[in-house]
């Protein structure tokens, strides 16, 4: 009899456990890097151990017949063939788990997709240039990337779900290219809806800053908005979503969450959705403490 008394607890345990597992997710921490030439170098933002995911912006002119041109700020200048030396800082991030991606669009840049060719023909450059494909000019070395990141912000939505057709299409050649999206918190986004639905999209960072007319975000304490924004965004296709934020109040004209409200007041209400991946930050450069300050939440 005292055994078995002793096994109600240890049984009360295990299903307290399992309860919790199935309402609280596990998250990680993606992060741009690229755009300030004093964020340090991608060896060092991997080395932090704080990561999971690093997107490299950005490529910011393509298609429409434009010449591809790649803008990493003061790091390097990819016309003089200076941004190779990349390759091995991301084959450093890449052994140790992290997931490099490229980074479409950006805020400024000149990129657009005239139709379903061009489109297809901004893939094959992809493909070759930053993937699993071969060209002479690989901007960024043999470094082989994980997938492409869509932050699109400017032109119309038309056409991005057809680069999302073309990319994917490669996976089949032995590798998976991973396909993460970028999209502003009202929703859907104008730019890239359509590309989302699809379904293709392995990670969705939303941006929920620099939108607050659209009261989608963070704002003077309400957590209302940007709680019932992310509730909308759970109802997309894809793999994981993450929580879009700019890693200090300078990083964004605004939707700054201070890391103690974020990680008592939000994380713990959207980590009971099976889709949460984690949080996005914006980006390296700010990220003076942010990253860990909640990482451990």
């Amino acid at each position: 009899m005292e055994r078995k008394s002793q096994a109600k607890p240890i049984l009360f345990f295990f299903v307290l456990v399992s309860a919790l597992i199935e309402t609280s997710y596990a998250g990680d921490i993606a992060i741009y890097w690229g755009q300030n030439g004093n964020e340090g170098t991608l060896t060092d933002t991997c080395a932090t151990g704080r990561y999971k995911y690093v997107n490299i912006g950005f490529l910011n002119t393509f298609g429409n017949g434009a010449t591809p041109g790649l803008d990493l700020a003061g790091h390097c200048s990819p016309a003089s063939n200076g941004c190779t030396s990349l390759s091995g800082e991301i084959k450093s991030c890449q052994n140790q788990g992290i997931k490099v991606m490229l980074s479409l669009g950006g805020a400024a840049g000149s990129y657009s997709l005239a139709s379903q060719e061009d489109a297809k023909s901004v893939a094959d450059y992809l493909w070759n240039n930053f993937l699993g494909g071969t060209s002479s000019s690989r901007p960024l070395g043999d470094a082989v990337l994980d997938g492409i990141d869509f932050d699109i912000e400017a032109g119309s939505g038309q056409y991005w779900d057809d680069l999302a057709r073309s990319l994917s299409a490669y996976s089949s050649q032995g590798r998976k290219v991973y396909l993460t999206a970028a999209p502003q918190c009202p929703f859907p986004d104008a730019h890239l809806g359509t590309a989302i639905n699809t379904g293709l999209f392995d990670y969705v960072w939303i941006q929920f800053y620099n939108n607050p007319q659209a009261q989608c975000q963070y704002a003077s304490g309400n957590t209302n908005d940007i709680l019932n924004s992310w509730n909308q965004w759970t109802s997309i296709n894809a793999g994981s979503i993450f929580l879009g934020l700019p890693a200090s109040p300078e990083a964004a004209g605004n939707g700054y969450i201070p890391s103690d409200v974020l990680t008592s007041q939000i994380l713990p209400t959207i980590k009971s959705s099976a889709k949460y991946g984690g949080v996005m930050l914006w980006s390296k450069f700010f990220d003076n403490g942010y990253s860990a300050a909640i990482i451990n939440s």
